[in-house]
Order: structure tokens, then C-alpha cells, then sequence
């Protein structure tokens, strides 16, 4: 494109003709309407190089002489899916030659909407804030999803241009200066993609096309992408594309795929396992960070594809979650009612990642989950608040406003210094006053069924359930919707205890000899009460003990726990503790007495070695 002309190529099998008909330029100032015709090949495929097209022009495909679509592979929609595509010039002047991606261990991730995260919305408004990220210890932000989707404001689930990042939020080189920015503050960047469906406005793909879906499999959220029947090659090739065009385009270090389980694929080889292995070649000898989501919990996730798995790196873990929001809320109804949140969920949970490895789930009425034996512990990406828990309630509250403040800080320490990968969304490290709704902007008609699914999903709660809640909820079509879920950044002063400890925390899991350790550490844990219990780490000749107790203060006497046993030559010191008066805490007293144990109440604290009768 440096020396003028455009290469375009589409897949139209449905169509005998397809014409390219540009409509000007993005700014107005030039480019010419005009149009001409494409080249027909075999498997469906139009192509043709245009000398006189050139960056910044719109256009759109005109299918058999009648009607015109954006392109299905179009790198921008400046008015939106409806709109014509933009011819986009992919060079860059890239200043993170000296970045080698993303590593396996030690990762602290970051949900981030953009459209929320910062006053702005936009990608240059949230890159002004990637420092500060920096110095809280975030080594990851995982963005959620910005293909282009119609509307003014949305999550991104619904998107329909796979390869065109929303103009809501900037320009496609924005994204790159966003991630140029990231590396130089030392983060890594990953995207979350929608490939198990697309959304229901503005999605043109079976105007050149009726292979892209079927009719085979049903999608919770729309029609399943064809990936294994007729027609299929080309398909995958799409998708396989557009993960890799993420990687090498905008130098993103990695995915995050979205509900694997409604990515259907008989194929021998599943589309989820080749394109993870496209997006690895792609990035050469840059590490690249995959990251999977997966409601049944299957094991196969993380295992290489020459053994019939799809080869992520991490894969969120919803178990511990579910158990960890009824242990510090006492709320397990619907999907939380297979958790009670106890001191042995909450140490298994740490321990084996995975609660349900193959038990009955009442709640769905059949088994759930696989072993994880032999997977390290590093391999979960453990969270307490994510995008989709904390709109799944009435209000879109935040864990922080449903249980003590004792509570919430002792169990985001078992969040970040357990060995699994720790995420925190966007606004959870400063207790953000905010709610995160549910919204999107759709036509009328779609907006309604939206809102209709929204009250059927919300009413499996029987506190929702009443029409008197059901009146009062957000309607996901409303701008204030969007607006009162947007972060006010400034909280991070207002409510500068909890973002000192979460900055603590952080760092004492990133410096910490033992905790450092990561999935190389040995751990143990045991129950000391109904809601107390320990986790003894092991490195080499070191240790901690982590003591959290959600609930009543607990005196035991005796202590016949092996765990509480004191380190070799030594004792136990407190080296941390959720109650430190920096944190809005009220001390934390040496938990061994001469005559018991002592353990706080809705707190967490940190023991280390000491010499007998030493100092800490």
C-alpha cells in the first residue's frame, strides 16, 4: 500500500459476481465513487488489485449487481456495521522491538472494558492510565472484546466484524499505540474473541455466504458457527485468521477465547486446537499467553493438541469464585447453589484448582468437570469478580459492597498470593463505588428480546424473581446504563487503603522468596474451624503460612494441626496481615500464644520463620 494501490479478496460462493464500489474517503477530502469488478476464483473466492485505492477510502462489495455489504473482513467501520468498510493502511511505527511477550508464571491479570475503564472510553484515555497499572504489579490486561458491534455502547460479546476494532473507541492505530504503550510500561496484552457466535445486528456474513453457520448444534446466544460441515474450509480459515491477524497486526501478546464449550467441531482436528497453533507460529519466538474459557471444565483445555487438546495456557476457573463469593457473602442460590463456601472448598479449590473433577452437579443435573491431576496449579486463573459475575445480579454490585470489609480484604489476599494466576476487573483494587450493569445498544426490536433474556437469566435468583425487582432493573438499551458503569479513576485516592493493599499484596506475591515460588512451591492446607483455615507453602528451605478465618474469632486449644507446627528452628512471625491500620484494618497480634492459637476474625495474615525468640 506504501506504493498506492489495494489487493481485495472475499469469499461470496453464494454470489456469480461481486463488485468493489468505493464511496470516497474517510475525511471527505478525497477519493472518488466508482466501482469495479472482481476476478471469480476457484472455491467461491473473489479477488482483484485496484492501482488507484488507497488508505482512508470507503468502500463496500456489491453482490450480483444489487445490493452492497461491508466487507466480512473489513479493518475498520467508521460509521459502524452498517456502514461502508475503510481501506487501512496495518504499518506502524513500533518502538517494543525489545519485547518478548508474555511468560507462563507470575502473572497478575486485568479485565478492562475500554469503553468504561477510563472517563474517555476511548483507547487513548485508558493508555494514559497503563502506568499506573504498571505500579500496581498487573503484568496482563485482558481487553474485552472490541469488534465492531452496532450502537453506541456495548461489552463486545455481539460483535459482527471480526477484524474491525470498534470506532467507538478510536481508530485502529489507537489500539496500537494502546499496546506499543503497554509494552513500554512492561504489559502484556491479550484479547478476549467471540468465535462461538456473532452477534444479531449488523452481521452480514450470510449475504456471501449460507456455510458460515448451522443449524446442527445449538448456540445459547445465536447460530453456531460452522466449523466441521460442508462449506467448512473456508470458515475455519476466517477464523484462523482473524486470531493470528490480532497477533501480527497489533502485536497483542495472546487470547482469551470465549465459551469454548459452543465452539462445535467434530472435526480430527478441532478448530479451537488449529487456532491456537496459528496464533503460536504466528508470533514466532514472541511468547504468547492463551487463555480459555470453559463452563464444563474440561481438562482437554490445557492439554497439547498432538494429544487431542487445545492448547491453552490457563483457563479461567469459576469454581473458585462461585465458592469464594458464597463463602464471604453466605448467598448460594442458582448457579451458586452446588457451593457453600466452606473452609474446605476454599482450601481444595487452592490445592486442585478445579472443585468438580467428574462429581454430580445437581444444578445441571449431570456430571461436571475432569481430573486435574498432574496440571500445575498456575494453570487457573482464579478471580473474584469478573465481568460477567457482577452484572449477573440486580444492581451489577461489586463483592466489595456485599460483604464486610474484613472479609473482602482477607479473601483477596487468598486471591493473590495463592499459586494460582490471580485476575482482578477493572475498579476491584480500589473498591470501586461503580456498578457494572449489563448494557448494549441495540434496535428496538433486539433490545427487547435482550431485555426479555436478561429477566428470564436474572430470575433464577429468587431474590430477583419478584416483579417488584424485575421493574427496577437497568435496561441494557439505556444510556445511563453505560454511563453509571463507567470507573471514576479518582476513587483510587478516595479509597486509597484498599489500593494500598492490593499494590502490597501484589508485590509481596511478585518479591516473596516463597510466594514468588509460584506453581514450583509445595502447598498444603488444612480446615481450623467453620470458616477459618491454613495454607503452609514450601521452596526449598522456606515457607509461609497463610491463616485466613471469614468468620467469629477462633482460640484453638489444643492445636493438634500438623500445618500450625513451627518451622524448623524457629517460630512464626506475622509479616502480613488484611488488618494493618493502613488498610483500614485494627492490628493484627501474633497468632501463638503461650496458651493458644488466636485467630482474627474476617481477616487473613501472613506467618514467616523467625529464630526461637527472635525478632520477625
Amino acid at each position: 500500500m506504501a506504493h498506492g494501490g489495494v489487493h481485495f479478496r472475499v469469499w461470496a460462493p453464494k454470489r456469480k459476481t461481486v463488485e468493489v464500489l468505493m464511496e470516497g474517503s474517510l475525511d471527505g477530502e478525497q477519493g472518488e465513487s466508482f466501482s469495479f469488478r472482481l476476478t471469480a476464483e476457484a472455491g467461491g473466492y473473489f479477488s482483484g488489485f485496484c492501482r488507484d485505492a488507497m488508505s482512508g477510502w470507503l468502500y463496500r462489495y456489491r453482490l450480483d449487481s444489487s445490493v452492497a455489504f461491508p466487507d466480512p473482513a473489513s479493518r475498520f467501520q467508521p460509521s459502524g456495521p452498517h456502514g461502508p468498510s475503510c481501506i487501512i493502511d496495518p504499518s506502524f511505527n513500533w518502538t517494543d522491538s525489545h519485547w518478548r511477550g508474555i511468560g507462563k508464571e507470575g502473572n497478575v491479570v486485568y479485565e478492562m472494558h475500554i469503553g468504561t475503564f477510563s472517563r474517555d472510553g476511548t483507547w487513548q484515555g485508558a493508555a494514559k492510565e497503563l502506568s499506573e497499572l504498571a505500579q500496581l504489579g498487573i503484568t496482563v490486561v485482558e481487553l474485552m472484546p472490541v469488534a465492531e458491534f452496532p450502537g453506541k455502547f456495548g461489552w463486545g460479546y455481539d460483535g459482527v466484524d471480526l477484524f474491525a476494532p470498534t470506532r467507538l473507541y478510536g481508530c485502529p492505530d489507537d489500539l496500537r499505540s494502546f499496546v506499543d504503550t503497554a509494552h513500554a510500561c512492561g504489559i502484556g496484552v491479550i484479547l478476549d474473541v467471540v468465535y462461538n457466535h456473532l452477534g444479531p445486528e449488523g452481521n452480514y456474513l450470510k449475504q456471501f455466504s449460507d456455510h458460515y453457520f448451522t443449524d446442527r448444534y445449538r448456540n445459547e446466544w445465536g447460530e453456531a458457527v460452522n466449523f466441521d460441515g460442508d462449506g467448512a474450509g473456508p470458515v475455519r480459515e476466517f477464523f484462523m485468521a482473524n486470531a493470528a491477524y490480532w497477533i501480527d497486526e497489533f502485536h497483542l501478546d495472546g487470547l482469551r477465547v470465549d465459551a469454548t464449550q459452543q465452539i462445535y467441531d467434530a472435526s480430527p482436528r478441532h478448530i479451537i486446537a488449529c487456532i491456537n497453533e496459528k496464533v503460536r507460529k504466528t508470533a514466532g519466538e514472541k511468547s504468547i499467553f492463551l487463555v480459555g474459557e470453559n463452563e464444563p471444565q474440561q481438562i482437554k483445555c490445557l492439554q497439547p493438541p498432538e494429544q487431542g487438546g487445545y492448547g491453552f495456557d490457563v483457563v479461567w476457573n469459576d469454581d473458585f469464585h462461585h465458592t469464594a463469593h458464597a463463602a464471604v457473602t453466605g448467598y448460594n442460590e442458582a448457579y451458586y447453589s452446588e457451593y457453600l463456601g466452606t473452609s474446605q472448598e476454599l482450601v481444595s479449590a487452592v490445592k486442585y484448582g478445579y472443585l468438580y473433577q467428574g462429581q454430580r452437579y445437581f444444578w445441571q443435573g449431570k456430571r461436571r468437570g475432569s481430573s486435574t491431576r498432574g496440571v500445575k496449579r498456575s494453570c487457573f486463573v482464579n478471580f473474584i469478580q469478573n465481568h460477567d459475575q457482577i452484572a449477573n445480579s440486580a444492581w451489577g454490585f461489586r463483592i466489595h459492597q456485599l460483604t464486610s470489609p474484613g472479609s473482602y480484604r482477607a479473601i483477596t489476599a487468598l486471591l493473590l498470593l495463592a499459586p494460582s494466576t490471580p485476575m482482578l476487573f477493572q475498579g476491584q483494587e480500589f473498591a470501586a463505588s461503580t456498578p457494572f450493569l449489563y448494557f448494549a445498544d441495540l434496535c428496538a426490536e433486539v433490545a427487547n428480546m435482550v431485555r426479555k433474556g436478561r429477566v428470564e437469566f436474572l430470575s433464577q435468583f429468587t431474590n430477583v424473581a419478584s416483579q417488584e425487582i424485575i421493574d427496577s432493573l437497568d435496561s441494557p438499551a439505556a444510556m445511563n446504563t453505560f454511563e453509571r458503569s463507567r470507573l471514576n479513576l479518582e476513587e483510587r485516592q478516595k479509597h486509597d487503603r484498599i489500593y494500598t493493599m492490593h499494590r502490597d499484596l501484589i508485590r509481596l506475591r511478585r518479591e516473596d522468596p516463597v510466594f514468588s515460588a509460584g506453581a514450583s512451591s509445595f502447598i498444603d492446607g488444612a480446615v481450623l474451624g467453620a470458616e477459618g483455615f491454613v495454607i503452609r507453602f514450601f521452596h526449598n528451605d522456606d515457607e509461609r503460612l497463610l491463616l485466613v478465618n471469614l468468620g467469629r474469632e477462633l482460640r484453638l486449644r489444643p492445636a493438634p494441626e500438623p500445618l500450625l507446627a513451627p518451622p524448623q528452628g524457629g517460630v512464626w512471625k506475622v509479616a502480613w496481615s488484611s488488618e494493618k491500620p493502613e488498610y483500614g484494618g485494627s492490628g493484627y497480634p501474633e497468632p501463638e500464644t503461650e496458651n493458644f492459637w488466636r485467630i482474627l476474625g474476617h481477616a487473613a495474615v501472613v506467618l514467616a520463620p523467625a529464630p526461637n525468640g527472635g525478632g520477625s
